[in-house]
């Protein structure tokens, strides 16, 4: 089996989908009010990846002479789960460390 070939487009793949996905996140939703209305740049949020992922496995299919079913799943499987290593360390990196405490409102007199 062609391992470079497979973790190298695996690694490219999962760099190039979660990487626009996420610096769409970033620069386009500042809240979560634009999710809750469903639009194009939400829908791509979720097609970049996929769309990435399965470019990959057509380039391993078709550039491999051997074992082409096998390569293609694992590197489907590789893949995914760099995505959602890159998704999951982006949101830890984007975290806030502590949460915002309230501002105190104008004191009521109870007099």
């Amino acid at each position: 089996m062609r391992l470079k070939l497979v973790f190298l487009s695996s690694l490219i793949a999962a760099f190039v989908g979660a990487g626009s996905a996420i610096a769409i996140i970033i620069s386009v939703f500042s809240s979560l009010k634009p999710i809750s209305s469903p639009g194009l740049i939400v829908l791509s949020t979720f097609l970049l990846p996929a769309l990435t992922v399965l470019l990959a496995t057509i380039f391993v299919y078709r550039h491999t002479a051997r074992r082409r079913k096998l390569q293609a799943a694992l590197t489907t499987f590789v893949a995914l789960l760099l995505t959602i290593a890159l998704f999951v360390l982006a949101s830890i990196y984007t975290s806030r460390r502590q949460p915002l405490a309230p501002q105190p409102g104008p004191q009521r007199s109870t007099t």
